[in-house]
């Protein structure tokens, strides 16, 4: 089964512009789905409103899940399961337990958030590479605004985006094959069709 995302693409040729069109849609009420810069844009992230990132939490807690398995499988093995008297020292010598819980709270940590990172940009098997328009990596400013998640019609936004300063405006289309299926179908077809299709559609 496939679905369809049809979304209108703003294409601006100045930073300046293009932030006080991102504040006129939304005092107007437009969701706007993403805005691409070919270099970073200051203040834009406040313009659109986005919240702070929660992946310093996630580092966080997949670092204290590394500092704990690594204090409980050291306490277990030298204390339990192969208990040695190493220079004098007692089984359970916790300053001695420092470098190997260093290293997996690193470990868990890097970890932890690369897979936060592929969970929180959707990016999986079958996604198609959504590349509104290929001068988002040279000269303009792309602003997506997906037509579905949007009260106000196709033609008021498109007047809305023209009176904003918006040199062009362009339709988009994506398809995407809804598949479902576990994790380990997933991690299967990333390495037989994902990858494929995905090279296959940039090449498109």
């Amino acid at each position: 089964m496939e679905k369809n995302t049809n979304y209108l693409v703003g294409v601006f040729g100045d930073e300046d512009i293009m932030i006080k069109a991102v504040k006129a849609l939304r005092k107007k009420g437009v969701n706007i789905y993403e805005v691409f810069t070919p270099y970073p844009v200051h203040f834009l992230e406040d313009a659109l409103g986005y919240k702070r990132s929660w992946m310093p939490k996630a580092a966080f807690g997949f670092g204290a899940l590394g500092t704990t398995c690594a204090i409980l499988l050291q306490s277990w093995i030298m204390g339990f399961e192969w208990p040695m008297i190493i220079g004098g020292k007692g089984f359970i010598a916790i300053p001695d337990f420092v470098p190997i819980t260093f290293e997996l709270t690193v470990l868990f940590s890097a970890f932890g958030m690369a897979g936060s990172f592929f969970v929180s940009q959707d990016l999986k098997p079958h996604k198609v590479p959504q590349i509104f328009d290929r001068r988002q990596s040279d000269d303009k400013h792309i602003m997506a605004i997906d037509l579905a998640n949007n009260k106000l019609s196709e033609e008021e936004i498109k007047a809305l985006l023209s009176e904003s300063g918006a040199e062009e405006v362009n339709n988009k289309s994506f398809t995407e094959k809804e598949k479902k299926g576990n994790f380990f179908d997933y991690v299967a077809d990333l390495f037989t069709n994902g990858v494929t299709d995905s090279a296959r559609e940039l090449k498109g």
